[in-house]
């Protein structure tokens, strides 16, 4: 996108002022968004993000510019005005670029800017008409249609340079159901690091239905019972908790200035020895997969917790400096406008050796929470809330009857070692990730698990 010259230039003028490193980190992205209300096109927007983001080092400190001028002299001039935020003298460096061979984990065949527009609306049809029509209490259905083709490159004064083509296609689905004016909802979002071909993957009018299921399923349903009892969480969306409870706090972002509840505990015993976590960017075509960070490090298999032990955390370059290791290929950013830190890729707790029927079958008196919804969370102490979008009583070893309004309470630290049957049936959930450097996509998953006790808040008076 840029010659190797001006990149040369644009870096030896963020190091002007004494910096001991500078980035350049260039983005041209298309997307398109297409929102459907009840069967009909309420709004279609198809737009176009470029600029560059330029970052510089000096030790522990770190400025952040970026700039739509991709001239030589709007780069040189925004590099130096960079730069004069951090006091110091030129060190006489030089800049040696080396392009980097960028391994094509994602490979895409329908390009979705090569797709009739007309095409993705016929997809979004056919999920209206299967969620709408599935009953009658069915009384709104919304339909969004995402894809995103974005176009990077990355350069450093370390040499490294390195582009990277990142297509994601995603289908959101939110179908409610009403009864004697209430209302309940519920939502299905599939999406994959993949192109159009994604509906050739995926059932769209089976996903559509199966929201609308739910979403009859709790408006006909009771309140759930408050109090500390057993939780069974489902697989694939169930992840959340993981991701949100304990993922945000194995990110080096609050890990490495020690506001997170699990700093400083490498090879400690963090959760039951069931449990063993992993976050993983180079699954092929998943949601949350790239080839390479957008620091340009090669993105790999992170073991967060082994057999119950911490063994390692998420971490982008800066923070790698703070904590004394290397980076993990987890450096993630919303767009240009960011600046990049450790985040999320593809997290999951991995399969055990039960089955979700086991599981179920020994359990007296819980709550299984089929859905989870959405939550709060505070990395600095692990405390959280997490609403349950589809729930069901277990009684006697069987589901008994739904029940809605349940939510989850309690610590990422205190859930992982009351997990104490882990099923083997892994399956993964997509969503988007906030934090600091923006909105990101990020794959969440789990088997079934459960939990041997945890607060429910519920009605008074449910049983």
């Amino acid at each position: 996108m840029l010659s190797e010259r001006v990149v040369v230039d644009v870096l030896l003028a963020a190091l002007s002022t004494g910096g001991d490193f500078a980035e350049i980190f260039m983005e041209d992205t298309y997307n398109t968004q297409i929102r459907m209300l009840d069967g009909a096109v309420e709004e279609a927007v198809s737009g176009r993000d470029f600029g560059v983001g330029i970052r510089i080092f000096q030790g522990l400190r770190s400025v952040y510019a970026y700039t739509n001028d991709v001239s030589r002299a709007g780069l040189v001039q925004t590099a130096r005005e960079a730069a004069a935020a951090l006091p110091g003298a030129p060190a006489g460096r030089t800049v040696v670029l080396a392009r980097m061979a960028v391994e094509k984990l994602n490979p895409v065949r329908l390009e979705p800017r090569q797709i009739k527009h007309q095409d993705k609306v016929d997809v979004m049809k056919r999920a209206h008409l299967a969620a709408a029509n599935y009953h009658h209490q069915i009384t709104q259905v919304a339909i969004n249609y995402l894809d995103v083709d974005q176009n990077v490159f990355i350069a450093n004064s370390e040499g490294l340079l390195a582009e990277d083509r990142r297509i994601r296609t995603r289908l959101a689905i939110n179908a409610v159901a009403t009864k004697d004016g209430e209302k309940q909802s519920a939502f299905r979002g599939p999406g994959r690091h993949l192109g159009f071909e994604l509906f050739e993957r995926i059932d769209v009018e089976e996903i559509a239905r199966d929201a609308a299921r739910s979403a009859v399923t709790m408006v006909n349903a009771d309140y759930a019972p408050g109090g500390r009892y057993p939780v069974i969480i489902d697989n694939g969306f169930g992840g959340v908790i993981f991701h949100e409870a304990c993922g945000h706090s194995l990110e080096a972002t609050s890990v490495a200035k020690g506001v997170s509840e699990f700093s400083g505990k490498l090879g400690q015993k963090i959760a039951s020895e069931l449990v063993t976590a992993v976050d993983d960017g180079t699954i092929p075509n998943a949601w949350g997969s790239q080839n390479i960070d957008d620091e340009g490090t090669k993105t790999r298999r992170n073991v967060l917790i082994e057999k119950g032990v911490l063994k390692g955390y998420m971490i982008d370059r800066l923070n790698a400096r703070r904590m004394g290791m290397e980076p993990t290929g987890n450096a993630r950013r919303q767009s240009y406008k960011f600046a990049p830190t450790s985040r999320m890729t593809n997290t999951f707790i991995c399969a055990g050796e039960s089955t979700r029927e086991e599981i179920i079958a020994n359990t007296e008196y819980a709550l299984y929470a089929k859905h989870m919804g959405g939550g709060s969370v505070n990395p600095a102490t692990g405390e959280f809330n997490f609403a349950v979008a589809e729930g069901y009583m277990v009684r006697n070893g069987k589901i008994a009857e739904p029940v809605r309004g349940a939510t989850l309470i309690g610590r990422g630290s205190e859930i992982l070692q009351k997990i104490d049957m882990v099923a083997s049936n892994l399956a993964t959930g997509q969503g988007m990730c906030g934090s600091v450097s923006g909105s990101i996509p990020a794959d969440v998953g789990q088997p079934t698990i459960r939990v041997a006790e945890i607060t429910v808040g519920g009605r008074k008076g449910a049983n």
